[in-house]
């Protein structure tokens, strides 16, 4: 019996949770990331050191 008891009990909460966090109206609304000042990755352009020998 405690153990039906405690296995509805944590469900119930955590369904009730969930339920809250369902009906937020900021869920599905995100602001815009700023552009990077200086891009990263692999799609920079660098120039080429021509004067480095081959390794």
């Amino acid at each position: 019996m405690i153990d039906n008891l405690s296995i509805a009990l944590t469900h119930g909460l955590l369904l009730i949770a969930v339920w809250r966090l369902i009906h937020r109206p900021d869920l599905d609304q995100e602001d815009p990331p700023e552009p990077d000042v200086r891009p990263t990755g692999f799609h920079i352009k660098r120039p080429i050191n021509r004067n480095r020998p081959d390794a």
